[in-house]
C-alpha cells in the first residue's frame, strides 16, 4: 500500500465541503477537478430539470435518508436550499429525472469522501 498523505480528517472535511477539494488537498489535482466537474454538472442538470432537493418531511422517515444523501454535496446543497430557496417543482416534466441527478450528485460525493479517506491513510494510491 501507499504511504499516508495529508491529514485524513481534514481531507475528508474538505471533500465534503466542496466536491473535489479533498483530492486537490491530497495533490490529486486532475482527479479532484474531474470529480468536481462531474458533480457540478449533475447538480446543474438536476436543478435545470427542477428535481426535488431532498429535505426532511414530517411523517416521512425515508426523507431523512434522501436528505442525508443529497446533503453529500456539502456547501452547494446548503447554498441551493437556504440561499436560493430551491425546492424543485413537482409539476415539472423532468422532476423525477432531476431528483435522480441531485441525489446522485450527493451520493457520488459521499463516495469521494471515502476515497479521500483511503488515499490519505495510505490504503489507496
Amino acid at each position: 500500500m501507499g504511504n499516508p498523505v495529508g491529514h485524513p480528517v481534514l481531507a475528508a472535511f474538505l471533500a465534503f465541503l466542496i466536491p473535489g477539494l479533498g483530492h486537490v488537498y491530497l495533490r490529486r489535482r486532475r482527479r479532484g477537478l474531474a470529480f468536481c466537474l462531474l458533480i457540478v454538472v449533475s447538480l446543474w442538470v438536476g436543478v435545470a430539470l427542477q428535481g426535488n432537493l431532498y429535505r426532511v418531511m414530517p411523517n416521512d422517515p425515508l426523507s431523512i435518508l434522501g436528505t442525508l444523501g443529497a446533503m453529500g454535496v456539502g456547501i452547494p446543497y446548503f447554498f441551493l436550499r437556504y440561499s436560493m430557496k430551491f425546492t424543485g417543482d413537482i409539476l415539472s416534466p423532468g422532476f423525477e429525472y432531476g431528483t435522480a441527478f441531485l441525489l446522485t450528485a450527493g451520493l457520488m460525493n459521499w463516495l469521494l469522501v471515502l476515497d479521500v479517506l483511503d488515499i490519505s491513510r495510505g490504503k489507496k494510491e
